[in-house]
């Protein structure tokens, strides 16, 4: 097997395992295949390597079927670590905060550990005005009064599933990068569509045909896309803003009870 090296003389404590414990996490649930994990130490991961190829309509239906098997695998609690991971977890260069929040308090999780902190570091950053602070802060009080949680069960979610984080191959699409954890199965979903994926029409009926989606997904994909927009506002800056802002209107926008 060929091996893929990623190095970083630079890289936080624990950055390459907190990696390689996820993958192995979310390749325990039997969904969605995963990279294999050859070896790692600090600041050093071992990968197999892929062989690239085209995007498929085949392996897109196959990839949605096996996404669904993954979150159903679900975790112990929204923002649980990966498997018996107790170190400090990433989502590319920023800290990620996994801390158990229960099974039915995911807005509250969601809020607090998934979008109001990189809000405030974009603020801080000088990335997201007082204005616009004011209002994802506004749609994060929203979420953490319960009113659009659903009742269902934390995920095995892959956590930054955006596109380059989907390798397709001659044998179908494997997942990279993870920044799993205990979570909403929408997040990962609606983070496939915010950078494009290839036939994600496809993945996503495969999905819902395999796991159905609970009514009104399409109205909360903007909702579940804070997260990854507030990550980006605050590693990549102000052109993010924008984006973040739309999204936490829309979130405060959604009917009552739209995400039960």
């Amino acid at each position: 097997m060929q091996v893929f090296t990623k190095r970083r003389s630079d890289a936080p404590s624990g950055f390459f395992e907190a990696e390689a414990a996820g993958l192995r996490w979310l390749g325990e649930a039997g969904g969605a295949r995963v990279v294999t994990v050859l070896g790692v130490e600090p600041g050093r991961i071992d990968l197999e390597s892929l062989e690239p190829a085209r995007p498929t309509e085949a392996h897109a239906v196959a990839f949605g079927r096996a996404l669904a098997a993954t979150h159903g695998a679900g975790a112990a609690a929204f923002g649980v670590p990966p498997g018996d991971w107790a170190g400090p977890t990433f989502i590319g260069n920023q800290a990620l905060t996994t801390r158990p929040s229960g099974w039915r308090a995911w807005g509250a999780f969601f809020a607090a550990q998934r979008v109001l902190p990189y809000a405030e570091r974009a603020a801080q950053r000088g990335s997201l005005g007082g204005a616009d602070l004011r209002t994802v802060r506004e749609a994060c009080d929203r979420l953490a009064s319960g009113d659009l949680d659903d009742g269902e069960p934390p995920a095995r979610i892959h956590g930054d599933l955006w596109n380059g984080n989907v390798q397709w191959t001659p044998d179908g699409c494997v997942l990279i990068d993870p920044a799993a954890s205990g979570g909403h199965r929408e997040t990962d979903l609606a983070m496939l569509a915010l950078f494009g994926c290839p036939f994600l029409d496809a993945i996503v009926a495969a999905y819902d045909d395999a796991r159905p989606l609970r009514p009104g997904h399409e109205q909360r994909v903007r909702l579940h896309q804070l997260h990854p927009l507030a990550v980006h506002a605050a590693s990549h800056g102000p052109s993010y803003a924008a984006p973040l802002v739309a999204a936490a209107r829309s979130t405060l926008d959604l009917p009552a009870g739209a995400d039960r």
